[in-house]
């Protein structure tokens, strides 16, 4: 008799079931993304403050420097923007070097996830290279100032492991931390505003 293979879904409050290792778009609902990576720490939890900092604020946070950063770039890429580490609410989010250490694998899962994110919300599997690097320049500039301001680097540290960034741009905003449950529905809403502009 064959041996039956590993449970490799896991069950969302919607009740949907994501296959983690073959996921399909009809199984991802954005309450789902939302939920999740407002309960998931950035920094191990290693961040000032009493609620830890999670996924889902720091995807807001990118949104927000990538619509200032490109303030003609297409609503869609907003959305991008803030779904960029969406896989990560099934997947949990892991420091950069210990993302190194795992392998290749943990990237591999990490893009068939993030394809299937971006086709149940209307996005090309795979964005433009040129976009993708946008996205990352806000995101090394959120990654900067979640260092300095809640996870105890000094700027020179932040340089050396984000960059040097520009002081103008990175004093436009300051992090604030709050309930999972108020940045979870902020993050819908503000899915909601974008989805709403790209249907009309």
């Amino acid at each position: 008799m064959p041996k039956a293979q590993p449970r490799a879904w896991q069950r969302m409050l919607s009740g949907r079931r994501l296959d983690l290792l073959d996921p399909t778009p009809v199984d991802i609902e954005i309450e789902d993304i939302a939920h999740g990576l407002a309960f998931v720490a950035r920094w191990n939890g290693q961040t000032k403050g009493d609620f830890a900092y999670s996924v889902a604020e720091h995807s807001l946070l990118v949104t927000d420097i990538f619509a200032a950063q490109q303030p003609k770039a297409p609503v869609k890429w907003q959305l991008a923007a803030l779904l960029h580490d969406a896989p990560e609410y099934v997947i949990g989010d892991m420091i950069s070097p210990v993302k190194a250490a795992v392998g290749p694998g943990y990237g591999v899962l990490d893009e068939r996830l993030t394809a299937a994110v971006h086709l149940r919300f209307g996005l090309p599997a795979q964005i433009p290279v040129a976009v993708k690097r946008q996205i990352k320049k806000a995101d090394k500039l959120s990654a900067w100032l979640e260092a300095v301001q809640i996870a105890g680097f000094t700027q020179a540290e932040a340089d050396k492991f984000f960059g040097k960034q520009d002081p103008e741009m990175a004093g436009q905003f300051e992090i604030a931390l709050r309930p999972p449950v108020v940045v979870r529905d902020d993050f819908t809403a503000r899915y909601n505003t974008l989805a709403n502009i790209l249907a009309s």
